[in-house]
């Protein structure tokens, strides 16, 4: 009996172990086939990323030309340094520091960011390697696990055309760039546009990343393409860009700004497009072809001449009499003058109490060609005084004054075109004095070059307001065809034709018989207004509008020059002879050519620093 319960209990136990076994080889099974199957692409790839590398491929960014197909924009071989900090080994810093030639803190911190990037993707540490370094870091390559290099392109500008704020520059990506970008492929030390075009057009001129696969050992170097490069991805070439950009208009205009700040803008007045932008002072576009030092970019931003502020779009001054063809119209479509009726001039408008606003001369009896045509204050005191300030701000911003254009120039002020609204809120009570400084360019009053720019070329049109814009076509590199942009059509000023025509050849009479006689074109029939605009820095600006020829215009121009004086002894001379240069290929006038060259603006006085 005891026997064969013993031989039962034994038997028990195992069918209990057989059953166990069973089990397990179950759950072991189903775990398998979990693996194999259900989880297979999973975990196949991440087996893959233990032996396969995939490394990115730069396309070559676009290259920049202007309407003449002259080359301002291109690309020049370039190294970078890369780390994938999962292989990186922190002793070998020091070692890596003095082959780059750069603080050791500094790189640091380059390989602390990319390793909250990825630890596992490499990450750029340093561009724009030179020759030298680059081979003296290839020589210990073996004693850098983790650290590479690649074969990148860095900017280059073979014209001598500087063009700064027109073109901008390319840095290393950072902050919320960094963040925003990191779903189309930007890494740590990856380059992206900043300012100007190529920061408008850094998705088009960037291209497509390329991708090669490489089979890499357990210290990430590289030992062999993966599977002979069958799934390697070709890199698309970012989209060649053709400005509107006249490059000799353009060369000309930054010679004429040697030592004076400010702006000029010329527009093709039935297009819009923008034959040359000029920003002075400007910066050096090669600053940035490197990796630009802490103590450059401080100075850069520090300045007090402010080289990097757009002055042509954000610069906002009053513009002076150069208004005065603007306000004619008004007043001339609100009914508020006739063509023939006159106003008289004693040299001064009367304010009551005793006040008077000064006029430059007495006219005596002036209708409104003539009024601008002499720059007469007294008669654009009163068309202001006689204007509803509400239909003024109407017609000021139907040109495009006290907005940003819609157009592919991102960095823009409004300037500050004034109303009832605003006066009430700046004022609480306020009467129509307040005003009539609005109606010669002084006052509550501002505008950026552009805006004067585009107001010119609709007076030049006769009614035409453009839409200013820098992109004349896009090249696809794949086939090589041209696209167009999409440009708004000019749209018609809400003043009748021939109140305009009354502006336009009350311009013409300035450049015959007026304060721009001195800079006519030889030749060439045009229009335009002289300005003095006041300001708190010193000296008044001299600001100028033009455009050219009369009959047909093909150039509208607005100048601007800090702390020159006069709009007649530094704008207009610029402005002409960039219009000359532009219709005939050509400047005919060395004389004035040198006038300008000696004329310098007020030195900058930094408030900050008492100087």
């Amino acid at each position: 009996m005891i026997g064969d319960s013993v031989s039962g209990s034994q038997s028990d136990r195992a069918r209990i172990f057989s059953l166990v076994v069973l089990a397990v080889l179950g759950l072991l099974m189903v775990r398998l086939v979990q693996l194999q199957i259900v989880n297979s692409s999973e975990y196949t790839g991440e087996s893959r990323d233990n032996s396969m590398r995939e490394i990115r491929v730069l396309p070559a960014r676009g290259t920049i030309l202007d309407r003449q197909g002259t080359v301002l924009v291109d690309n020049q071989p370039a190294f970078s340094v890369r780390v994938t900090p999962r292989y990186f080994e922190e002793e070998s810093l020091p070692l890596l520091a003095e082959l780059l030639e750069v603080p050791e803190a500094v790189l640091a911190e380059r390989v602390q960011e990319a390793s909250k990037y990825s630890s596992y993707v490499p990450s750029i540490v340093m561009n724009g390697l030179p020759f030298d370094r680059l081979s003296r870091l290839t020589e210990r390559l073996d004693d850098l696990p983790g650290v590479d290099y690649e074969a990148t392109q860095k900017r280059r500008y073979p014209s001598p055309v500087r063009a700064s704020h027109v073109l901008g520059y390319v840095r290393e990506i950072a902050g919320d760039d960094l963040a925003n970008g990191k779903a189309d492929g930007y890494r740590p030390g990856d380059l992206i546009g900043q300012r100007g075009i190529e920061r408008i057009y850094e998705s088009e001129l960037r291209g497509n990343l390329g991708s090669d696969f490489r089979l890499v050992n357990v210290h990430g170097q590289d030992v062999s393409p993966f599977r002979n490069g069958v799934e390697d991805v070709n890199p698309v070439k970012g989209r060649d860009l053709v400005l509107t950009i006249d490059a000799d208009l353009q060369a000309l205009a930054e010679s004429l700004f040697v030592g004076k700040r400010g702006a000029a803008v010329a527009l093709d007045p039935n297009t819009g497009e923008i034959l040359s932008l000029v920003s002075k002072p400007d910066f050096d576009l090669d600053l940035f072809t490197r990796q630009i030092s802490g103590q450059e970019w401080t100075g850069l931003n520090a300045s007090v001449e402010k080289p990097l502020f757009n002055r042509a779009t954000q610069s906002v001054q009053m513009p002076g009499s150069t208004w005065k063809p603007l306000i004619a119209m008004i007043a001339l479509e609100e009914g508020v003058i006739t063509p023939n009726e006159t106003v008289h001039c004693p040299g001064y408008h009367p304010m009551g109490r005793g006040r008077f606003f000064r006029c430059m001369h007495v006219h005596g009896n002036i209708a409104v060609v003539e009024a601008v045509q002499e720059s007469c204050n007294t008669f654009f005191f009163e068309m202001m005084r006689r204007l509803d300030v509400n239909a003024f701000a109407r017609h000021a911003r139907s040109m495009g004054f006290g907005e940003v254009i819609d157009t592919d120039l991102t960095e823009q002020a409004t300037g500050l075109i004034p109303d009832s609204s605003y006066y009430n809120r700046a004022h609480g009570r306020w009467t129509v004095g307040y005003q009539m400084n609005l109606g010669v360019g002084q006052g509550e009053l501002s505008v950026t070059p552009l805006q004067l720019a585009r107001y010119t070329a609709a007076v030049a049109t006769e009614g035409k307001v453009v839409t200013p814009h820098l992109i004349a076509a896009s090249v696809n590199p794949e086939t090589g065809t041209l696209q167009a942009p999409d440009v708004p059509p000019p749209t018609p000023l809400a003043i009748r034709p021939e109140f305009v025509g009354l502006a336009k050849e009350a311009m013409r009479r300035v450049m015959v018989a007026g304060t721009g006689r001195g800079v006519q074109i030889p030749g060439i029939p045009s229009g335009g207004k002289t300005g003095t605009a006041q300001n708190e820095r010193g000296r008044d600006d001299s600001v100028f509008i033009m455009f050219a020829p009369f009959d047909n215009p093909q150039i509208a121009v607005a100048v601007s020059v800090e702390n020159a004086g006069f709009g007649g002894s530094a704008a207009a001379p610029i402005a002409s002879l960039m219009a000359e240069q532009y219709l005939t290929g050509q400047v005919t006038r060395p004389d004035i050519v040198r006038w300008m060259l000696q004329t310098k603006s007020d030195p900058m006085i930094d408030k900050t620093n008492g100087e």
